[in-house]
């Protein structure tokens, strides 16, 4: 019998069903989505465990802490968030393994946000066919309906059908088709709100902003506006680093927030500034600017293609060839000769925070343009699609661009670097 296209979930569970479940999950543990990790498949394989014994009441956070991850049973879960941290990864790399062809028609285990419990989606086999019986000859032939009737009927008909497939239109949840979607799909897919943290640079002002350091490359600035000793005015407020971003930053920021919106994720936006490492874990998150941005350059620092910096000269660094500089930006350059800047673009699964990551930085602001520009425009990622790796779409990726600087106006992107893992 053909499987039909209607999930169906059972609660209780049946023997042969609790067989077909615990087999899809050792399946999707086989992957390497989940084999590479203890924490995702010890959770995984927990919660579905005690969920087919019929003992659900029992996957609370605290618990799956104690149980899991073997935290003592005081432990306070706002300081020490694994369960949720964990729950979070893997939900994304569900979506993830489904996404992979060859997947679909197989039983969905899904863990949906807020709660531990997972629920199961087996597809119903289609009822079986009854061959059609001909009438014997001495029958008598039955009545067709009259021709206005048949013509309703097929009218009918026909609308159920316009309905049923715009239903099915409306209803179909987004999936990736071109490259450009297959890319951001792991943010997308990934649960939590997006965070959009932005550069911020550092202003000619009397002094660091409270927390924050100087900035020995710029000469200090005699404020005639000056208040009381440690009291910021709004005159002040205006030069300090909080309050300001790069023009070219905020063009990629619009950029990327509209894209992410268009794909119906939400967005909050930040400055690094007032970005916490404890932001970074809760949802993917996206770096835009590099070396105004310091969050950039910490999460990209054990990666092969990083931001590095020699006195006055900026340069995208390969650690397979730390030697290598030519990719490198003089800030002493007057900024209208200045002929060509290099970006680099990252989508990683960042170790430190367990995220999704997106970075999209150049060595100045006219490669955080052209970054942004590659991110959001389907021409550019489709014309190296056909370069990449096969199933690179749900691996690390790394881009090294480069564009031409003409009076001040960025080119389009070109890719010189890749390293896909």
């Amino acid at each position: 019998m053909e499987p039909s296209q209607a999930p169906v979930r059972h609660a209780p569970f049946r023997p042969e069903e609790r067989v077909a479940i615990r087999k899809q999950l050792e399946r999707m543990l086989a992957n390497s989505l989940f084999k590479n990790s203890k924490r995702y498949p010890n959770l995984l394989r927990y919660v579905v465990e005690h969920t087919l014994e019929g003992d659900p009441s029992e996957l609370k956070e605290r618990r799956l802490g104690v149980q899991v991850f073997g935290r003592e049973p005081d432990y306070d879960t706002n300081a020490d968030p694994i369960v949720r941290a964990t729950a979070g990864e893997i939900r994304k790399r569900i979506a993830q393994y489904y996404h992979e062809q060859g997947h679909e028609a197989e039983i969905r285990i899904e863990l949906l946000p807020g709660s531990y419990v997972p629920e199961f989606e087996i597809l119903a086999p289609a009822p079986a066919q009854v061959p059609l019986t001909p009438f014997p000859a001495s029958s008598a032939t039955p009545l067709a309906p009259p021709s206005g009737l048949r013509r309703w009927i097929r009218y009918a008909g026909l609308a159920a059908g316009v309905i049923l497939l715009t239903g099915i239109v409306w209803l179909k949840p987004w999936t990736p088709h071109t490259a450009l979607d297959r890319f951001w799909s792991p943010v997308v897919d990934s649960s939590g709100t997006v965070l959009l943290c932005v550069g911020q640079r550092q202003f000619l002002g009397t002094s660091a902003e409270p927390g924050q350091w100087s900035n020995w490359d710029l000469p200090h600035a005699v404020d005639p506006h000056a208040g009381a000793p440690g009291s910021i005015t709004l005159f002040k407020l205006y030069y300090l680093g909080s309050e300001n971003v790069a023009l070219q930053d905020v063009t990629t920021l619009g950029r990327l927030n509209g894209l992410l919106q268009a794909k119906g994720k939400t967005c909050v936006i930040r400055g690094q500034l007032s970005t916490s490492f404890a932001d970074l874990r809760d949802g993917p998150i996206v770096l835009v600017g590099a070396l105004n941005n310091d969050w950039t350059v910490r999460l990209m620092g054990p990666m092969r293609f990083n931001f590095e910096r020699d006195n006055d000269t900026f340069w995208i660094k390969d650690r397979q060839n730390p030697s290598r500089r030519d990719r490198a930006v003089n800030y002493q350059t007057p900024y209208l000769e200045l002929a060509e800047d290099y970006a680099l673009i990252s989508r990683v699964l960042d170790p430190t925070t367990e995220r999704m990551v997106v970075v999209a930085g150049g060595l100045t602001g006219y490669g955080t343009m052209t970054a942004g520009e590659f991110l959001t425009n389907p021409s550019y990622i489709n014309a190296i699609a056909k370069q990449m790796p096969a199933n690179w779409e749900h691996k690390n990726v790394q881009l090294v661009l480069a564009t031409k600087v003409i009076g001040g106006n960025s080119g389009p992107p070109r890719m010189v670097d890749k390293y896909v893992w």
